[in-house]
């Protein structure tokens, strides 16, 4: 019932569990659901997520709109935020579940080489730069306004299907406010939305490493930082060499091959049903989406981090994970995608207070 031309008051209590219900309407029809959660007053804690904030916030076309998403944030009403390259979809609880689209250009190739030029030589680890731990110099580079790598308003479209008729409505604000919490957790999520690949920042400080201290060492020293921070041991790729007989060692097994016929087709079958999981960074990619579960998810399936799963999704050739690591993994390839999803909801519910 309204009251004169004001509708009813929904209390934000309301509002949520009206919502919570249309979430697992929406789950079960294959939507993968990424919620917003915050912790206290604070939006976002880290230096991205805080990066992102500041940068919007000194913008005159959002400085006076963007507060009023910030109790939408805090309150759990982004029900949904999905990062992809150049869009972020979200879903936000107000009188109505409303869907939110916000489409952001490319950072141009322009930028990204100057920034890459001059941070070259000054980032020394991947942990380092999705931390943010570098020197004042770097972070004065990748947040500058103009130059950097956070983008303008004139690259941002927002639409919103809302009655509001202004163009950042709270639930857009709400849900731009949403990025810089999902930043605190996923900074890579920032170069994917920019359509950037982040180690290309790392690549540029191996270069310099190269050309001073010799190509091996620089490798060297990168394989160590991310074994550190991922713990995940990069096999360096063996060098081929020819061999003489090698000709004559395909023949062979070609012949063999046609000699055993059948018999070896089953002999490798038989093999492969018993064969042990190999960690690559395809077959962890394959896995996860096998499962149909987003980068949060499949990491607390597995019961390790997120940004161990970006890692050895981006990673090349076999991968070296410590034994309860590939145990995690082993046992996964067994499941199905329905028995793994039941498994991430019992997970979550025995988290859950």
């Amino acid at each position: 019932m309204a009251y004169g031309s004001w509708p009813k008051y929904v209390s934000v209590a309301q509002r949520r569990t009206k919502a919570a219900k249309s979430m697992q309407r929406l789950e079960k029809k294959g939507l993968i659901i990424e919620p917003i959660k915050t912790e206290g007053r604070k939006i976002a804690c880290t230096f991205w997520g805080e990066a992102w904030c500041d940068h919007l916030e000194k913008f005159s076309d959002y400085e006076n709109r963007l507060p009023r998403g910030r109790t939408y944030v805090r309150n759990g009403s982004v029900c949904h935020l999905a990062i992809s390259k150049g869009r972020v979809e979200a879903i936000v609880s107000g009188s109505e579940l409303y869907n939110i689209k916000i489409d952001i250009k490319p950072l141009s190739a322009k930028k990204w080489d100057k920034v890459r030029e001059q941070c070259a030589g000054q980032i020394g680890s991947m942990l380092e730069l999705l931390q943010g731990h570098f020197s004042d110099n770097v972070m004065k580079i990748v947040t500058d306004q103009g130059s950097g790598l956070f983008p303008q308003p004139s690259e941002i479209t927002l639409t919103c299907d809302c009655p509001d008729w202004a163009e950042m409505c709270k639930h857009i604000a709400a849900v731009l406010y949403g990025v810089g919490s999902r930043l605190d957790h996923q900074p890579e999520l920032l170069f994917l939305l920019r359509n950037v690949d982040h180690e290309a920042l790392i690549a540029a400080e191996l270069d310099v490493s190269s050309a001073t201290s010799g190509k091996s060492k620089g490798r060297r020293l990168a394989t160590t930082d991310l074994s550190d921070l991922f713990g995940v041991e990069m096999d360096e790729a063996k060098p081929t060499h020819e061999k003489i007989g090698h000709k004559k060692e395909s023949v062979n097994k070609k012949t063999v091959k046609k000699r055993t016929g059948n018999t070896l087709k089953k002999q490798r079958a038989s093999k492969g049903k018993n064969k042990p999981f190999t960690a690559t960074a395809a077959a962890v990619r394959r896995l996860r989406k096998r499962f149909k579960m987003n980068v949060i998810q499949f990491s607390e399936l597995l019961g390790i981090t997120p940004a161990t799963i970006n890692k050895w999704e981006n990673s090349r050739g076999k991968l070296t994970l410590r034994q309860h690591t590939l145990a995690a993994l082993s046992q996964a390839i067994e499941l199905t995608a329905e028995q793994a999803i039941r498994k991430l909801k019992k997970i979550e519910r025995q988290k859950k207070p």
